[in-house]
């Protein structure tokens, strides 16, 4: 039987299955565990989760819970995929209460614009006024 969540606890049981997938990502790679279990306590978190089968999908938001959110660390672990979890956690972040109102949610993706753009996501328009301090080794320097 499959349920989702944002209870962090429960995610937390699986949160050596979180960091290995993540610490082996494109977009945090090498990320310490300190730095991953940080991030996730201070987010609202999503899973797919069988109790047999343990953690299949994940995902977080970073938000206020007013007016900005940024989707993060979205992954279905690759023996899951093509059951549809994707979309379900989609369903299940775009409808969460703390979630609603906000007005702007924003994610970064190399290779899943299909799948966002399916909840209402799109390419920003004007990139001119958005502005970053990108580290991108960061995580190598502090293995």
């Amino acid at each position: 039987m499959q349920y989702l969540t944002t209870n962090t606890p429960e995610i937390l049981l699986h949160f050596d299955t979180i960091h290995n997938y993540i610490c082996h990502s494109y977009w945090a790679e090498n990320i310490p565990k300190a730095t991953l279990r940080t991030a996730i306590e201070n987010s609202v978190n999503f899973a797919v989760i069988d109790e047999q089968l343990g953690l299949q999908a994940f995902a977080r938001v970073i938000t206020d819970k007013a007016t900005f959110g940024y989707l993060a660390d979205v992954f279905v672990l690759p023996e899951f995929r093509g059951q549809g979890l994707s979309k379900k956690i989609m369903e299940q972040v775009i409808s969460h209460p703390d979630l609603q109102g906000l007005r702007r949610t924003m994610l970064a993706t190399r290779d899943a614009h299909s799948l966002y753009t399916q909840y209402g996501f799109e390419q920003v328009t004007n990139p001119k006024p958005l502005m970053q301090i990108h580290k991108p080794d960061i995580y190598v320097k502090a293995v």
